[in-house]
């Protein structure tokens, strides 16, 4: 990756970026990043469609950390949730939050689905963790790029550092469809990222 200026979070944000929030949540996520004292280091690519596969995942301050950045960046990150989750009085919230109810039985399968969210939507970064636990993960879970595959959508890769509190916006990878191959050279661009607990990382040597 190009060496990018590092900074609490980006000045110059892409249009393509899908938004939601407003000042006040903006400001409170930059309070929270600022008390926690991490930093953002990248870029946003100018892309409406993404799947954003982040990593390593070993532990729930993943998301402590993750979530003030993501309301200081007015970023509205899409997740993928069971549909039997989004009852009253949920639903409503769930949806505002960026929340996708997925039925694992629809003919076609989750990968078919999902495309067809990407095509309904005019911007959507769909989030998702690889490695499918906090737990040390033997093997990760390859939903990420069978729905870039159907949706025809780029990854971006984004990572915890805990040893130097960065997020970090590593790269954006187009795949091949060869998955395999593509599994591969993810997993070797993460490779150089620590989590809060090292120990449970997958080994991706």
């Amino acid at each position: 990756m190009t060496a990018a200026k590092k900074t609490t979070i980006p000045a110059d944000l892409p249009e393509e970026m899908p938004r939601v929030g407003n000042w006040l949540t903006q400001g409170i996520g930059l309070m929270i990043v600022k008390m926690l004292g991490w930093r953002f280091d990248g870029n946003f690519p100018p892309e409406k469609k993404l799947m954003v596969a982040l990593a390593p995942h070993t532990s729930n301050w993943d998301f402590v950390v993750a979530m003030p950045f993501i309301m200081a960046l007015k970023l509205k990150a899409s997740w993928m949730m069971k549909k039997e989750a989004f009852f009253f009085p949920f639903k409503g919230l769930f949806m505002a939050l960026g929340g996708i109810p997925t039925d694992r039985g629809a003919a076609g399968g989750l990968a078919k689905e999902m495309a067809s969210q990407f095509k309904q939507n005019e911007k959507m970064w769909v989030a998702i963790t690889p490695e499918g636990t906090r737990k040390k993960a033997h093997k990760w879970k390859n939903g990420f790029l069978r729905i870039a595959y159907a949706a025809d959508v780029p990854v971006l890769l984004v990572a915890w550092d805990f040893p130097t509190k960065r997020i970090c916006i590593d790269s954006l990878y187009q795949p091949t469809g060869e998955l395999e191959q593509d599994m591969k050279e993810i997993q070797r661009r993460f490779s150089k990222y620590r989590g809060r607990n090292p120990e449970h990382q997958t080994d991706l040597g």
